[in-house]
């Protein structure tokens, strides 16, 4: 799949490598901005229960 990618990316590998530079930095905003927060709601992680006995 990254080859795939790379070759179809224009230019020499100098603008090729920023290129993909970008693309991976659009693709981890696109993570944080839309698929975590929409995801946040169905992952356990909110759902702790820490039991306090032991605890002085």
């Amino acid at each position: 799949m990254y080859a795939w990618i790379w070759r179809h990316l224009p230019g020499r590998w100098p603008v090729r490598l920023l290129l993909s530079a970008v693309l991976v930095c659009a693709v981890v905003a696109v993570l944080f901005t839309m698929v975590f927060p929409w995801a946040e709601h169905s992952l356990p992680f909110l759902d702790v229960t820490v039991d306090q006995q032991g605890v002085q």
